[in-house]
């Protein structure tokens, strides 16, 4: 199916669970199999729908960490929310084997594809780290010698998502680097403890000016790392960013 088709591809449509997998204590990986779909664009996400047997329906979008490879799979890093009807769903109750309703993929802004280029700059908070890991991992595979530079910010390092894939990156891409940002947690590793700061952007855009910066986290993080790459001289007309909550 063609991505760019447009609205008629936004069907709901049954999904496979294929795999699960933990990643942090509070967010856990599923390897879904959707119906009819083969394809998507790095950055993108989908919409998950759950009906009770009273007809009442929740929906939550979840971005898409898994890059365009042409498996017909994608991967979803979905984080646990106290209180929360969807989430605690995948965590205490989806099992492999089991269908789940989607559609999608949706989103055309928050993209990126081996003709945009580069240099890059991915600044993510805690679970924003799944678009800009779907971008990070169709860069490798398409265009390794694009210059990346990925900003991470987690609590702790128990809570850093796809750590080890991250920390192997970091060792085995010359053109990638990786700044990450402890907020509640001692320095280890070559990590920062602390949020993220206007010095760490800064070192980003000497060591390779990115064409594009791309921006996800909580509502407070995409606000305050904006206006830090802002502040630090970036075009505001380059940079995008991507919210989740209220």
């Amino acid at each position: 199916m063609d991505v760019k088709a447009g609205p008629q591809r936004l069907v709901w449509r049954n999904a496979a669970v294929e795999a699960i997998e933990v990643l942090t204590p509070r967010v856990k990986s599923f390897r879904l199999r959707p119906e009819g779909w083969t394809t998507f664009t790095a950055g993108q996400h989908v919409d998950i729908r759950l009906t009770a047997e009273d007809g009442y329906q929740a929906q939550r979008s979840y971005s898409i960490g898994s890059a365009p490879d042409g498996s017909g799979t994608i991967e979803l890093a979905i984080e646990v929310m106290t209180g929360g009807e969807v989430s605690p769903f995948f965590h205490e109750i989806v099992e492999i084997g089991d269908d789940i309703e989607l559609r999608g993929p949706i989103g055309g802004h928050f993209n990126w594809s081996a003709e945009d280029g580069g240099p890059i700059l991915l600044i993510g908070g805690g679970s924003g780290l799944v678009p800009l890991m779907s971008i990070l991992r169709h860069r490798a595979a398409v265009a390794p010698q694009v210059p990346a530079t990925l900003i991470y910010s987690a609590r702790s390092y128990e809570e850093l998502i796809w750590r080890e894939e991250l920390l192997r990156r970091r060792a085995d891409d010359p053109h990638f680097r990786l700044i990450i940002h402890l907020s509640r947690d001692a320095a280890r590793d070559g990590m920062i403890a602390g949020r993220i700061d206007a010095e760490s952007i800064e070192e980003a855009i000497e060591t390779a000016r990115p064409l594009t910066t791309y921006v996800c986290g909580s509502n407070p993080f995409v606000s305050v790392a904006s206006d830090l790459a802002v502040a630090a001289g970036l075009d505001p007309s380059t940079i995008r960013t991507e919210r989740y909550g209220g």
